[in-house]
């Protein structure tokens, strides 16, 4: 198996090495990349992630373990070390002819799906002999990701003081793209896509949850953060800075912040939520509290197990977890499906 990631720096002298990485190929200006690096110095230039994969890595290989499945686990990267050429090459070196991976990304996108496929082909051209990869489908619904963010929402609810929690409002969060993008994303029909489809399928699944296990329902809306292109780009909107904005115009007295579209709390959770959002409601005089993401809950690592196990078991899709009408999600990605906006790559796991 092959856990495959985003990857981030590891220490101060790693961050422009690793925004470059990042930005490869797009003719971002080196003073933009010091001033985004300047959010990782803000953590000793330390972004959470790789010691979260880390995590991720050793959960996984007990669980396997315990259920049976003797299967070695790999770790690569997009953007830093350790890079997924490298994992192939061990992998190939170990002696491995076949394996799965799992990316730390739920949903339907250019660069949450299809630029990850695109990655593991060219590592796997990189390396002779190379093991052959198939990506595990994208999860979104599957119980496994969805119940930790029903348990945190409870929990950071109850964080919030007793006179405002009645009528605190959700905002589910994930990080914007360009609307191109999601408009193509996941081969759907209409407008929004895939990407917007499969965050507000959670987004209801959640609060529906929710208002069940509380007994009570309450107002939530799908808003976006960390957008990162140019200003005349339309990107998914509306931020979460603006809507916390209008949640306090409109008199809501309290929020909590539910970030779906993220599996672990890396640095789009610390600094763009934990640091900016934050700041901005403290500055609105309005009571702020962030749910966690599953990052290594028990649930979402036996979810990844189960994804390898319905491929080894060839289950159906009936037979398959899925929470909501839009899933369980295909194996084979459709042609044309998230396209690259710089032209075609080949990629794995695709018709295309």
């Amino acid at each position: 198996m092959l856990l495959v990631s985003f990857g981030g720096p590891e220490g101060p002298d790693d961050v422009l090495p690793f925004l470059e990485n990042v930005t490869r190929g797009r003719g971002v200006p080196r003073e933009r990349l010091a001033e985004v690096g300047e959010h990782y110095l803000l953590f000793g230039g330390v972004s959470p992630i790789n010691a979260q994969n880390a995590a991720l890595r050793d959960a996984l290989r007990r669980e396997l373990a315990e259920q049976g499945m003797d299967l070695p686990v790999y770790w690569g990267n997009r953007n830093w070390r350790p890079y997924l050429r490298d994992a192939v090459r061990q992998m190939r070196d170990d002696g491995v002819d076949h394996a799965y991976a799992f990316v730390t990304a739920a949903y339907s996108s250019y660069s949450g799906c299809r630029q990850y496929r695109e990655d593991i082909a060219a590592a796997l051209a990189e390396v002779d002999g190379a093991p052959g990869v198939e990506k595990l489908r994208a999860y979104f619904d599957h119980p496994g990701f969805v119940e930790p963010f029903v348990d945190a929402t409870l929990e950071a609810l109850a964080e919030l003081p007793a006179h405002v929690r009645h009528d605190a409002q959700l905002a589910f969060t994930t990080h914007s793209v360009p609307v191109a993008q999601a408009d193509r994303s996941g081969c759907l029909e209409g407008p929004g896509g895939a990407y917007v489809a499969q965050h507000r399928a959670v987004a209801g699944l959640v609060a529906h949850r929710v208002a069940e296990e509380s007994g009570h329902g309450r107002g939530w809306d799908l808003v976006y953060q960390s957008r990162s292109g140019p200003p005349g780009q339309p990107w998914l909107e509306p931020d979460v800075g603006d809507h916390l904005e209008q949640l306090s115009a409109a008199g809501v007295p309290a929020v909590v912040v539910v970030p779906i579209g993220f599996v672990s709390d890396h640095m789009e959770v610390v600094y763009d939520l934990d640091t900016l959002a934050r700041g901005t409601a403290e500055a609105l005089g309005m009571p702020f509290v962030r749910a966690a993401t599953p990052g290594t809950d028990p649930r979402f690592v036996a979810m990844v197990a189960d994804l390898v196990r319905e491929r080894l078991d060839g289950r159906t899709a009936g037979r398959r977890a899925a929470l909501s009408p839009l899933g369980p999600w295909r194996d084979i990605c459709l042609a044309g499906c998230c396209p690259n906006p710089r032209g075609p790559r080949p990629a794995v796991s695709g018709s295309d």
